[in-house]
């Protein structure tokens, strides 16, 4: 044991040091908490509905939820029934057997309600378009608010996409200032 304790001692710490903060992704967060408060008042609350989808956005949804970039800590939480939710973000084409299921969603959700349609299958069809099997994009069934393309976009793009749905004039003013630059 006293080997081991010599070994470590004489090793140190060799883990590497902590990435620099990423600025944008700290402005993303402030706009977002600013712009639920102001239209809200309170915390948003997303329903996640996966209407067909690889699971790739699912993956990147997922990564919200970790501590980097940890929406809960804006006051962003997701809610299992759609009674509850203030956004529903689908993902995937819509299947066949999603159709009635993705239409009692948006109806059980209350007012104001926002959709966002999460990668490029929901918000174009993707590679699967229109078929016996498929309803294609999202906005073939139910109003789209906002759509985020990317296969699969980034958890920072799906904050911008939130954000957008959210507040439309703070989206607007930050594609200027990105066209800007």
């Amino acid at each position: 044991m006293f080997p081991m304790l010599r070994q470590i001692l004489r090793t140190g710490i060799v883990s590497e040091p902590a990435p620099d903060a990423d600025e944008a992704l700290r402005s993303a967060a402030q706009r977002l908490s600013e712009a639920m408060l102001r239209r809200l008042g309170r915390a948003l609350v997303i329903r996640h509905i996966d209407a067909g989808s690889c699971n790739a956005c699912e993956l990147e949804i997922h990564a919200l939820s970790n501590p980097y970039y940890n929406l809960e800590a804006l006051g962003i939480k997701f809610a299992a029934s759609p009674r509850h939710a203030d956004l529903l973000l689908v993902t995937g084409p819509v299947a066949s057997n999603m159709e009635v299921a993705l239409k009692r969603a948006y109806d059980a959700t209350p007012e104001p309600k926002l959709v966002v349609a999460v990668g490029d299958c929901g918000c174009t069809g993707g590679i699967f378009g229109e078929s016996y099997a498929s309803r294609g994009r999202v906005s073939n069934v139910i109003p789209v608010d906002v759509a985020i393309p990317g296969c699969p976009p980034a958890p920072l793009r799906l904050m911008q996409g939130i954000l957008a749905a959210i507040a439309p004039e703070t989206a607007k003013d930050q594609e200027t200032a990105a066209e800007g630059q």
